[in-house]
């Protein structure tokens, strides 16, 4: 098999910091790699390595081929690289945006105009070439910076949070562009702290504290938390998650939405013991249901089992 992204140890520190520590993964060619876990856990950090913006301060690993230490020019020129903040000028227009990162990935001459007409394309921005980028709608310019991101057609593309602050709708349009990515051979690594994203990778990476803490496919992961879960309708869901948190027969509660998801030892006898428990602390639960259990449930148990998420 070969490998998009194969990296060894890698690891960044600055200073007494450890941002990334010690992580091995490897990425075949032509998967949808989800990178998965909350804000600070280190994915920004192991991406800019990858990408070649950052230097690891150990470890090791290679990009296309290419060793991320010694040959981070290449990479870049094999890559498409999109932020969460899209890396769009505001005061340039969309046409211009499209012009100027052609320039930057060398696509000129009758290839430019193939390219930035199939990015005005893609993006629906034909009708809107001329409008200042700054201009645009928050989902137009992320689809925007999509296209500008891929105009040299590279074949691994990386996506941090690319759907962060971005309505539903234009999320699950984006997945359909990035699955039209990963079926014509594109290897796309992609960042995320939506769970419901998650679903769409073909496998999974989660980190926490700068460590890789599972990875394997969306239901492979779902299979390890084998305790039972209940869901509890409530009007006070984040008191009851906490009061919920020292209940008998409870390991662990967490928000779901505007519902409570509990991992308990024993099903039944929690489902008639817990909303009693919670009536008692003045906090009325409106049913309790078993349920199957979500990836948002096994990142929460897996941080847990790891010690938590980096506060603050």
């Amino acid at each position: 098999m070969t490998f998009a992204v194969d990296v060894r140890d890698l690891t960044r520190a600055f200073g007494d910091f450890v941002a990334v520590d010690r992580v091995s993964f490897e990425v075949p060619e032509g998967e949808i790699f989800g990178f998965l876990g909350p804000n600070g856990a280190g994915k920004t950090t192991t991406i800019k390595m990858l990408t070649g913006l950052l230097a690891p301060t150990s470890g090791e690993g290679r990009v296309a081929g290419f060793d991320i230490r010694a040959q981070a020019e290449a990479i870049k020129q094999r890559i498409g690289y999109m932020s969460q903040l899209f890396s769009l000028y505001g005061d340039l227009t969309v046409e211009e945006n499209i012009a100027f990162f052609a320039g930057l990935y060398g696509v000129a001459g009758p290839r430019l105009a193939e390219r930035r007409d199939w990015a005005l394309e893609m993006s629906g921005l034909g009708d809107y070439r001329r409008r200042l980028t700054g201009q645009l709608p928050l989902g137009f310019k992320q689809r925007l910076a999509l296209g500008c991101a891929v105009l040299h057609q590279p074949p691994i593309l990386f996506l941090d949070e690319p759907t962060s602050g971005v309505d539903p709708i234009s999320r699950r349009n984006f997945w359909d562009l990035i699955y039209r990515f990963a079926d014509g051979g594109t290897t796309v690594f992609v960042s995320t702290h939506y769970m419901e994203e998650a679903e769409y990778c073909h496998r999974l990476a989660l980190m926490n504290r700068g460590r890789l803490i599972a990875l394997d496919r969306p239901a492979a992961l779902r299979a390890r938390l084998t305790e039972p879960i209940l869901e509890i309708a409530t009007d006070h869901g984040p008191a009851t998650a906490q009061a919920l948190q020292g209940a008998p027969g409870v390991i662990e509660a967490a928000m779901f939405g505007r519902a409570v998801h509990v991992v308990v030892e024993h099903a039944a006898s929690a489902a008639q013991a817990l909303p009693a428990w919670l009536s008692a602390r003045g906090l009325p639960s409106r049913g309790v249901t078993p349920v199957r259990p979500s990836l948002e449930d096994v990142f929460v148990s897996l941080v847990r089992l790891e010690g938590g998420v980096v506060a603050g």
